[in-house]
């Protein structure tokens, strides 16, 4: 079926996982502009929201440019989550997303996250609280169960469709797995079968033939990408091609990966300042050059240097000459903010 959020109708669509610490804005732009059909921001804490902690005030940034966008928030309290997706509708999402799923025990032995699996009446409370708040669509993220013998998944699923949710996400392992072992992308099938509210499949889709594989194994209604992302922004272009006609485009070069990893570091400075964006936009740089010759060595020193023009030579130590002015050939991509 159809995956209505509110304007949007979208079909089969491939969305980008709320990820804390990789999903900010300028990551999120990029993985748009390769081909997904929803991102979401990192998880926010409603506790933080309500307090105007600056943490998580400053998640709430989205573009003009990204939608359909969802707000993910998290808590283990109603009131305070009701109170929190207000704020969040605030800022201009296209949905809020219900967190139930981040098996991080500072969250889930909290009785957020993961933790709503071991009391499903809360986990109700909550849903019935964050839909009547606001006015845009509400989805779900969660897992198959606490663990292995406390698969709750079914009861999950009704709740949702029962207070009206526009979709559930599936991450097909338990709290207990964390990242570890298999998908179970069977549960994930089963639940289709009965669900009466759309279906996104998440876990394991590492590459863009996996996500036609979770398509056609689990009949789901949408994919969901999490860290196959943060190492290939450019799977969201292979999946849509996939998709279209079957094909698979060819890996980005190196040119490719040093220019949009130049145009993503220029955002998070415009977003950030220089000292910020360069700092915290280390962690992507794994991504971008790791299965390009010599990317290791790139990468430790692209970690050392603290200047956007520093970044810019030294790329262009790796590349051809031409890749010295890349910046000033790019289109202006700078974030249209809400």
């Amino acid at each position: 079926m159809k995956i209505k959020l509110g304007k949007y109708e979208l079909e089969k669509p491939v969305a980008l996982a709320p990820m804390e610490d990789v999903t900010d804005l300028g990551f999120r732009l990029i993985c748009k502009e390769f081909g997904a059909d929803i991102v979401y921001t990192e998880f926010i804490s409603s506790e933080g929201l309500i307090r105007s902690a600056r943490k998580s005030t400053q998640k709430l940034l989205t573009s003009s440019n990204e939608r359909p966008v969802g707000i993910q928030i998290f808590g283990g309290d109603p009131n305070v989550m009701a109170e929190a997706a207000k704020m969040a509708e605030d800022a201009g999402p296209d949905l809020i997303d219900i967190n139930a799923g981040c098996w991080v025990p500072k969250v889930a032995q909290r009785g957020a996250g993961a933790g709503l699996l071991k009391d499903l009446v809360q986990m109700r409370a909550i849903v019935h609280a964050v839909k009547n708040a606001v006015s845009v669509p509400v989805t779900l993220k969660t897992r198959l169960g606490w663990d292995s013998s406390s698969i709750t998944i079914f009861e999950v699923a009704k709740i949702c469709a029962d207070e009206g949710l526009s979709a559930l996400t599936i991450h097909a392992r338990t709290r207990a797995q964390h990242h570890d072992g298999e998908a179970n992308w069977d549960m994930i099938r089963q639940v289709k079968e009965t669900a009466a509210i759309p279906i996104i499949g998440n876990g394991d889709v590492k590459s863009g033939r996996d996500a036609l594989d979770m398509f056609s194994t689990t009949k789901c209604d949408g994919v969901m990408v999490a860290r196959g992302a943060i190492t290939n922004p450019w799977i969201f272009r292979d999946i849509k091609s996939l998709m279209r006609d079957g094909s698979l485009p060819a890996p980005p070069t190196f040119n490719e990966r040093a220019a949009t990893c130049i145009r993503h570091l220029e955002m998070e400075i415009e977003l950030k300042g220089e000292r910020r964006g360069i700092m915290e936009f280390r962690k992507y740089y794994h991504g971008y050059f790791q299965s390009v010759r010599n990317g290791s060595a790139l990468r430790s020193r692209l970690v050392r240097v603290e200047t956007l023009q520093e970044i810019k030579d030294l790329i262009g130590e790796f590349a051809d000459d031409s890749l010295r002015h890349v910046s000033a050939e790019l289109p202006d991509h700078t974030p249209a903010r809400v």
